[in-house]
């Protein structure tokens, strides 16, 4: 691959230097580092995993093996959800996650992944590099001694997966839904009652009829989980994840430790996961969207009234969290000025574009 040659080539600067460049000063330049990296997922989840296989691999070849970072799926060192807590403890060094998972420690947190009516994966990543995202994100993560970096973005995601049809909002009282951060507590205003449930542990529960509905992330995912052998009504859009950025956390006192050349390393190779990650999803969604409708899923629109009880929960509850939290209220702000600066633009050129070429496409048919 190009850019992998390119980064081998520039990424570790002196490492592929002349020969006038003693083997001494080479070794003390580039030690040899070993860490250990967890993550929320595992291999039944190939984007979201391979991802942080790429990512770990691309850190050993760059380094040319110097630095090797191991990674542990979900469940062999530390739970799927344990991975803020043993990154910032010191269990391991790094790990992968996606933040909204950590809603019940700090609201804030979800800014870092998705929120209710927010950010698109274009979007979300010029705030972040851009705008003041990762600002805001590392002054919020050092207080968990972490330095996270965006590793990728799943893109819109789907509504879900449910067993009775959703005609309006009277239809989502009392029903139990497996979802994930700040939906959950928008959802349970209007009469959902959440659950949060490891990945491994859906279709079971979806089986057993513990859940009545799921949402997870989109075709590709959910087409290998098999959600629709259960519950064939599947919703569009989540409005709740208008996209959802992944995220490597890395313990700062290990990170700190790093010569400066493997902190750019860090830095580049999340990078380049990410746009794996999101090409994964961009690239293989629709086909698994048809094989799913040809299993039997039938493709539904959240009704109107559904969108704007979910829009006003989701402003409430805003407000709500910025009254009392005053680093949610800070992050809030920056985050919503810029979605509403950034939207018209998209409305103008994209969403035109993409609303004229499908339904000029669905014409030729």
């Amino acid at each position: 691959m190009q850019r992998r040659s390119f980064l081998k080539k520039a990424g570790m600067g002196a490492m592929a230097g002349t020969a006038a460049v003693a083997a001494p000063v080479l070794a003390q330049a580039n030690p040899k580092i070993n860490w250990k990296m967890t993550s929320t997922y595992g291999p039944s989840l190939p984007p979201l995993f391979s991802s942080a296989q790429a990512f770990c691999k691309m850190v050993e070849e760059v380094s040319g093996g110097q630095f090797s970072i191991r990674l542990y799926p979900a469940g062999e060192i530390v739970p799927g959800f344990g991975v803020l807590d043993a990154v910032g403890n010191g269990t391991v060094e790094c790990g992968q996650t996606a933040s909204y998972y950590f809603y019940g420690k700090d609201p804030t947190f979800c800014f870092d992944t998705a929120v209710p009516f927010g950010l698109n994966a274009r979007q979300m990543n010029a705030w972040m590099i851009e705008g003041d995202g990762l600002k805001l994100m590392r002054e919020l993560f050092a207080t968990r001694h972490i330095v996270n970096f965006p590793m990728g973005n799943t893109g819109t995601q789907m509504g879900g997966w449910y067993r009775n049809e959703i005609k309006n909002v009277a239809d989502l009282k009392g029903l139990k839904m497996r979802t994930a951060g700040f939906a959950g507590e928008v959802l349970s205003r209007m009469g959902v009652v959440p659950q949060q449930v490891p990945p491994g542990d859906i279709y079971p529960s979806l089986e057993k009829g513990t859940l009545d509905a799921v949402e997870f992330v989109g075709p590709v995912d959910d087409e290998k989980l098999g959600f629709y052998k259960v519950a064939k009504y599947y919703y569009y859009p989540g409005w709740w994840e208008g996209s959802a950025q992944l995220s490597l956390y890395v313990n700062d006192e290990a990170y700190n430790k790093l010569p400066k050349n493997y902190q750019a390393l860090i830095d580049l190779a999340t990078r380049y996961a990410g746009a794996q990650l999101t090409a994964d999803y961009d690239a293989h969604n629709s086909d698994a969207l048809r094989r799913l409708i040809a299993g039997g899923a039938v493709l539904k629109a959240f009704p109107r009234d559904v969108m704007d009880a979910a829009f006003k929960a989701s402003n409430e509850l805003y407000k709500e969290f910025s009254d009392k939290n005053p680093m949610f209220k800070k992050v809030h702000e920056n985050y919503m000025k810029f979605r509403d600066d950034t939207v018209p633009w998209f409305r103008i050129a994209e969403g035109s574009y993409d609303n004229y070429l499908g339904v000029a496409l669905s014409g030729r048919k």
